[in-house]
């Protein structure tokens, strides 16, 4: 019996489950998963309150090329806040009048710990 192994995108989704399991514990409410377009992807969207959350979700067996939260650099940030514009016009939301932010969960090793980096995006 010949037993396929998971693909890097069944495996982020399981990452992105157990993020979304974690968030909900901590009364965040989802909203949408793996909104892509051009600009970029957003793995989770959920609301804490009134505040939309537009979450990266990285996870690394290893640090050996930096830890997860590392993962999620200039580069990265400004694709996940030009993706979180898009969604926000495209769903009918005013930049300018809604209130959102951008958090990272890190998930290291084999034990699955999680981090959760609240507010990543703070531009000044």
């Amino acid at each position: 019996m010949v037993r396929l192994l998971p693909n890097k995108r069944q495996i982020g989704q399981a990452y992105e489950q157990m993020a979304e399991q974690f968030l909900c514990r901590h009364n965040l409410t989802p909203i949408a998963r793996n909104f892509s377009c051009r600009s970029g992807e957003i793995d989770l969207i959920m609301r804490q309150g009134k505040c939309l959350v537009f979450i990266e979700v990285k996870y690394r067996t290893q640090a050996h090329y930096g830890s997860a939260v590392e993962a999620v650099n200039w580069r990265k940030q400004q694709k996940l806040k030009r993706a979180a514009f898009f969604w926000l016009h495209k769903n009918g939301f005013s930049i300018e009048h809604s209130q959102f932010r951008f958090d990272v969960i890190a998930i290291q090793g084999h034990h699955h710990h999680i981090e959760w980096f609240t507010n990543i995006l703070v531009e000044g």
